[in-house]
């Protein structure tokens, strides 16, 4: 089957210390009248910013604390006070699930959405889709958009002042990009925009990953003495933009797949992208990766405080191992976007074998 080769990316992309100071100069084409759907965290840290930058404006602003959770009900609450005010720029503040009731209101408003994110634990900003929950907090569904958001802007300084273990969980889901890209690649499978993979977007997921290894110690220590440098800005880079349209456009595997079956567990409470870093130790075993290739992402891991064994992800009885395997390759699941289709039994035997040789590293280092 022929399958055409496509590129998505948010329009416009801004980042640095105090860019919110200059959100309306850099947004004031999309609209007049703004809906900010905030975090309670992310009011409290971008509200004064954002409000310097309308000042001379005659701009609308309604800024509403959302309930939480990227529910159905909180969606349609959102749409309601956009279309009683005549709002016409719909900007989500905070983490992910403010993200995305923010990028669904705007979708079925027919109207642009700006991302602001408090946080960079995950690649949500710039992708083009949305995890939508009902009222009672169960999962309802996974909401593809047509586009990416209109723009993304991150303030590195409100980055530098967030706990550092999201920075950390962060580079673990962007860990994942290039190696779930390159499987996707191999076997001509397709990226989450269900299109063939460009060379470009190839070219953004190995950048991703190298940039990790560059910056990702000097990053950290950055972000735990509250200040913003080079090397966090690399690495916001990293993981919001880099992994984000990387992601969009590479395609993903074992590495998600992974953090899927994990989930089927029920009240886990290890970071999403803490997982996928695992994960991706996991995928490297049932590539059959070479012992350099395999000790370098380890040695990452290790370097910026991402789990290499089970038991630092909170999975310690073999009982929850085969759950894992089970649910991670039921149909539909992109652990099947590799060469030779995986079952439960070789990923198990990859997660028991990647986790062995994460204890014997951890104890060598010692």
């Amino acid at each position: 089957m022929l399958r055409l080769r496509m590129m998505r990316a948010p329009q416009k992309y801004v980042q640095g210390k105090d860019s919110l100071l200059h959100f309306h100069e850099e947004m004031k084409d999309l609209g007049n009248s703004w809906l900010f759907i905030c975090s309670r965290s992310g009011h409290k840290m971008c509200h004064d910013k954002i409000e310097k930058s309308f000042e001379g404006t005659e701009d609308i602003r309604h800024y509403e604390i959302f309930g939480g959770v990227s529910s159905v009900g909180e969606i349609e609450k959102m749409r309601q006070i956009a279309r009683q005010e005549g709002l016409n720029v719909i900007v989500g503040v905070g983490g992910g699930s403010a993200i995305d009731t923010a990028k669904a209101t705007a979708y079925y408003e027919n109207l642009p959405v700006v991302i602001i994110p408090t946080v960079v634990a995950t690649d949500a900003p710039c992708t083009g889709l949305s995890v939508i929950y009902n009222d009672d907090k169960t999962f309802n569904s996974y909401l593809f958009y047509p586009k990416n958001p209109e723009a993304v802007i991150v303030d590195s300084e409100i980055i530098a002042n967030a706990p550092v273990k999201f920075l950390v969980a962060g580079m673990g889901d962007a860990l994942g990009t290039y190696f779930e890209a390159r499987a996707c690649q191999r076997t001509d499978a397709p990226s989450l925009e269900n299109g063939g993979i460009t060379r470009s977007a190839m070219a953004l997921c190995r950048l991703c990953y190298d940039t990790l290894k560059e910056y990702g110690a000097a990053a950290r220590k950055a972000c735990e003495c509250h200040v913003v440098t080079p090397a966090l800005e690399a690495i916001i880079e990293a993981n919001v933009y880099l992994s984000g349209v990387g992601a969009d456009n590479g395609g993903l595997a074992v590495a998600h797949s992974f953090y899927n079956g994990l989930t089927a567990l029920g009240g886990h409470s290890a970071p999403h992208g803490c997982c996928v870093a695992f994960g991706t130790l996991v995928q490297l075993v049932l590539e059959g990766a070479s012992k350099e290739e395999f000790r370098e992402v380890q040695d990452f891991c290790m370097e910026v405080g991402l789990p290499v064994t089970l038991e630092e992800i909170g999975i310690t009885k073999d009982e929850e191992i085969r759950v894992i395997a089970e649910k991670s390759c039921v149909e539909g699941e992109s652990i099947h976007n590799m060469v030779a289709d995986v079952t439960p039994d070789q990923l198990y035997a990859a997660i028991i074998a990647a986790d062995a040789l994460g204890k014997e590293r951890l104890a060598s280092s010692k």
